[in-house]
């Protein structure tokens, strides 16, 4: 089954600074807009996707594998804003600072 029409969707923390509390808060505002309940899964973990505290429970590094749950599908758009801010890389973009590199986010 095509993965748009259903209520979860598969995808990795790709950032370099994995899921922390700026990418955390994107995830939460988007989610607060949602008609139902939105959750964040790892492994046996869920969060609640409307939560910066309860994600951030979730310890997700680079390279973790997520998946973003809806109970109501009139929140499919959420659902795939949701996935794809976190395979964007939350728009955050590497920034060489003399020989250290750091992530900074993206001004838009």
């Amino acid at each position: 089954m095509n993965e748009k029409n259903n209520k979860i969707r598969a995808t990795t923390i790709n950032n370099d600074l994995g899921l922390h509390a700026r990418s955390a808060a994107q995830i939460a505002a988007i989610a607060r807009n949602s008609a139902g309940n939105v959750w964040i899964q790892k492994d046996h973990e869920k969060a609640d996707a409307s939560s910066i505290l309860d994600i951030l429970t979730l310890v997700c590094a680079k390279g973790t594998k997520i998946t973003i749950v809806i109970e109501d599908l009139a929140d499919r758009p959420t659902l795939n804003a949701i996935a794809d801010l976190v395979d964007s890389g939350f728009g955050e973009t590497e920034v060489k600072d003399n020989d250290r590199t750091r992530c900074s986010g993206k001004n838009t």
